[in-house]
């Protein structure tokens, strides 16, 4: 009998070695890690989302007919060998993991490996796509995706409406009045198997030396693919018709907007990206969604999910240490919980994430992310922190969209620049800065807005790398013309200071 190694992030039955798998000639093998739950400070929210799922998965496949191993051992490797000294296996097959350690642990075991149709581009494909590139655009890429997967094509090969990007029409800053025009999430009820994980993790850490953090889970990630797909045509039905104008939007009144949240379930397997990505189609195609709320999602998922994954797999895992701003500095108390901070957005983003461990792709990128690279946080340090935090984490999402998105660690191999922003855009898309302690039109004294504060001098002690960079030398210019630029150094000093200690 052929043993199927099913990982906690391929939960669905279509997946690669499973979707082929038989009841009488294959055994089922999942592993619960006790090494992976102690690895990393976990939010508990993350922990028990991927357990929990695990657990379903194992008895929907059980309810239909497999044997299923499912165990809990010191390590995935530990867990395979206790496996096949049990059973015996004529083979144990498994579909390609998504990261580059588990392959290499696959490549020591002997596992045999069937190529992974979890994503709509196999990373050798992008591998094929990305040969010969001077660059690689995600913009080209997201076209080239677009047309071999025919998402709102026309019959002539054209992109419906006659454009390919609709995204200037999807960066307006918050309404401005305070209703709330976003439907509320669906939730799923807690019951004794969410009761069982979240006290085993409590026992897991407290056991080996680990630790969870995080408001415990309330419903709101579903653990189930039936509870993934009730999800998925919420947010078609109710939330994508409002999805495109205001992506890009930050306030205090909703931690979710019109985001889908649906990257959790793609990102384990309980759904898959061509389905989430037709219901989409289907709903513009019925007239239930405008074109820029479609284009604008479906360029999320086939465009930068999909590049994310590819460059992954491109440049590992000498990715890892990029660091050409030569940042060092150690991961910012409030981050951790261990402080708490007067800027309105960062205690804003961190409460949320607290509670919900999720923040939308700006407030990780242009709150979070811009504050760290202004500060000079250590790049893999923010990566494995935001690995370990978000309900979405995963390496595979993290490094490309931290190292070359967010920390422009690579030099610019991912982002063509930095993704620096003082105040003034953070209260242009949001409704933070109103009642914020800082100022955000200041950059010295005691009342000046950090971020505003640490943007130019960002641009000052980066200017011989920034200064011929197209994109970003008018403001390294205007930086090197302040009048003031002795004093911005020093009131920088001292916010990386009062940062480093949780006193800001």
């Amino acid at each position: 009998m052929n043993t199927v190694w099913v990982l906690g992030d391929q939960l669905n039955r279509h997946l690669g070695a499973l979707a082929d798998a038989d009841p009488t000639t294959d055994r089922v093998l999942i592993i619960e890690s006790t090494a992976k739950v102690t690895s990393k400070r976990w939010h508990v929210q993350r922990a028990h989302f991927v357990i929990a799922s695990m657990r379903r998965f194992a008895d929907e496949l059980s309810a239909a007919g497999f044997e299923v191993d499912h165990r809990r051992s010191r390590s995935l490797a530990d867990g395979f060998r206790e496996h096949v000294d049990e059973f015996e296996p004529d083979e144990v097959i498994a579909t390609e993991p998504a990261s580059w350690d588990g392959l290499e642990l696959f490549r020591d075991l002997g596992v045999t490996t069937v190529r992974s149709n979890q994503f709509l581009c196999h990373y050798q494909d992008f591998a094929d796509w990305a040969d010969g590139r001077n660059r690689l655009r995600m913009e080209d890429f997201y076209r080239w995706q677009r047309k071999r997967l025919g998402y709102l094509m026309d019959q002539d090969g054209e992109p419906v409406g006659g454009r390919w990007n609709f995204d200037d029409e999807n960066r307006e800053p918050p309404p401005g009045d305070e209703s709330d025009p976003w439907a509320a999430p669906q939730t799923s009820r807690l019951d004794e198997l969410d009761r069982e994980v979240l006290a085993d993790l409590d026992d897991v850490a407290f056991d080996n030396g680990g630790e969870l953090w995080g408001t415990a889970p309330d419903g709101t990630w579903a653990t189930t693919r039936r509870a993934a797909l009730s999800r998925l045509r919420h947010f078609v039905d109710e939330v994508l018709p409002r999805f495109g104008p205001h992506e890009d939007a930050m306030v205090r009144r909703s931690w979710h907007l019109a985001h889908s949240t649906l990257s959790p379930y793609m990102n384990i397997g309980l759904l898959l990206p061509g389905e989430v990505c037709d219901a989409v189609q289907d709903a513009y195609d019925d007239g239930r969604v405008p074109l820029n709320s479609a284009e604008g999602f479906i360029r999320q998922v086939i465009g930068w999910r999909e590049y994310v994954w590819g460059v992954y797999w491109l440049w590992m895992p000498e990715y890892r240490s990029a660091n050409v701003l030569g940042a060092d500095r150690a991961l910012p108390p409030v981050f951790s919980g261990a402080a708490s901070t007067e800027m309105n957005c960062v205690d804003h983003c961190l409460s949320t994430l607290h509670s919900k461990a999720y923040n939308h792709h700006i407030q990780r990128l242009m709150v979070l992310g811009n504050l760290a690279m202004l500060h000079g946080v250590d790049p893999w340090a923010m990566t494995t922190w935001m690995w370990s935090t978000f309900i979405d984490g995963a390496e595979w999402v993290m490094l490309p969209n931290v190292i070359g998105m967010s920390q422009w660690a690579d030099g610019g191999r991912m982002a063509t620049k930095p993704y620096a922003a003082g105040g003034n855009y953070i209260d242009t898309m949001s409704d933070y800065c109103g009642d914020c302690r800082f100022d955000r039109t200041q950059r010295v004294g005691d009342d000046a807005c950090p971020f505003t504060t640490l943007y130019w001098d960002f641009l000052d002690r980066h200017h011989d790398r920034l200064v011929s960079n197209p994109r970003i030398a008018r403001q390294v210019r205007a930086a090197e013309q302040l009048s003031d630029l002795d004093a911005v150094r020093s009131r920088a000093a001292v916010v990386r200071d009062r940062l480093d200690v949780g006193d800001l």
